[in-house]
């Protein structure tokens, strides 16, 4: 494969599936392989992991939107979620973009220029795949949105309600509606006009959501719910062939989650943070309870790394380090990477004792390399 490295890799410390040991590690043609190379590194004093798989994560509007309003050329705003995704060891990423009521860049209009943006990156070799996260509020969108899931080959779609139910129900004002409203491009009066549209149609819901859920699950598609509260409504989603729980906000959501066959997807700032802002369950805490088969960057790219170090030093470097790489990619239902075997993609991270990426490679192909791994690379050539 043009571009892919061929060379072994010597005297690092490499994470296999039954633990760390110091065996060399060769990459040709995208893969790792068995055979040795003829170029050889040495990295000895570091560590070499498979590369993360970040199954959720919104981090890149900050990229899109570097100042009020997106950019106009959303390819660069893709070119440097790459940069920082590389940075951070992610090898394949899930960017989740909204389809929502909310408008600006959680709009149908953006989702869509941000699609086409994706579709066209070529970029250093990062797995960038997109996630729809749609406001189930939204049944006239409901065509649109599988015609852009099938258009753009989305395989994963999550179901979100952030509508303001209880106050809309109350008659109340909702809070945040003139920062919301200005970020649509409404005005407040407009703004809170089409929360009470979308409200008051919410009997239409559960039989259009349950047609369009149908509809993707048999083309293929991953679904998941968003914030699952109670184990009722966990139970609910999972009757409509939703066996993704994303952020489940209690114990017993995740325990139901569990006890089906779900799969449960945690944030890592949730567990690098220590609980969650808003007052939810622990992520550790669930993770602790083996209710957690992925970690996700959620908003902060470095922090699935950092969640997994910190993780390992109760529960192992293996166990932590799955969460992030090979629980993820089971999820996703990519069976040819998250560890680092003979024929699976070369997907991998070098790491310092510190925690600090030196050098990040997908599919075989260099990503990220700084510093004193950089410099070894130099020296073998």
């Amino acid at each position: 494969m043009s571009g892919t490295l061929a060379l072994t890799l010597t005297g690092a410390e490499v994470l296999r599936p039954g633990g760390l040991d110091n065996a060399p590690l060769s990459l040709a043609g995208g893969r790792i392989v068995e055979d040795r190379q003829a170029r050889h590194v040495d990295l000895t004093g570091l560590r070499v992991l498979p590369g993360l798989v970040d199954v959720h994560g919104d981090g890149f509007e900050r990229h899109l939107a570097p100042r009020r309003g997106a950019m106009r050329d959303l390819g660069q705003g893709v070119a440097a979620t790459e940069a920082e995704l590389a940075a951070n060891g992610i090898t394949t990423a899930v960017l989740a973009q909204f389809w929502s009521w909310e408008g600006g860049m959680r709009g149908p209009e953006f989702a869509l220029r941000f699609l086409e943006a994706l579709a066209g990156h070529r970029g250093l070799g990062t797995d960038m795949r997109a996630q729809l996260r749609m406001e189930t509020c939204l049944v006239q969108d409901y065509p649109a949105i599988a015609d852009a899931v099938a258009r753009f080959g989305i395989g994963y779609v999550v179901f979100n309600d952030h509508l303001p139910h209880a106050a809309l129900a109350a008659g109340k004002r909702p809070p945040r509606l003139t920062g919301q409203a200005l970020k649509s491009g409404r005005s407040p009066e407009d703004h809170l006009a089409l929360l009470q549209r979308l409200h008051g149609q919410s009997d239409r819901v559960p039989a259009a959501l349950e047609g369009l859920a149908a509809r993707l699950a048999a083309a293929g598609v991953i679904l998941g719910s968003h914030d699952d509260a109670t184990a009722s409504g966990r139970a609910l989603w999972r009757g409509r062939g939703v066996a993704v729980s994303e952020f489940p906000e209690t114990h017993e959501a995740a325990a139901e989650a569990r006890s089906g066959g779900d799969r449960i997807v945690l944030g890592a700032p949730n567990v690098v943070r220590g609980g969650s802002h808003s007052g939810n369950v622990a992520a550790a805490d669930l993770v602790a309870k083996g209710l957690c088969d992925a970690l996700a960057s959620d908003y902060h790219y470095p922090a699935p790394r950092q969640a997994a170090l910190m993780l390992a030093e109760t529960m192992g470097l293996t166990a932590a380090w799955d969460l992030v790489t090979a629980g993820p990619a089971h999820l996703l239902g990519l069976t040819d990477r998250g560890r680092l075997l003979p024929g699976l993609r070369a997907d991998l991270v070098v790491m310092d004792d510190s925690g600090h990426v030196g050098a990040t490679i997908a599919g075989g192909r260099i990503t990220h390399m700084s510093g004193s791994v950089a410099a070894r690379f130099v020296a073998s050539v």
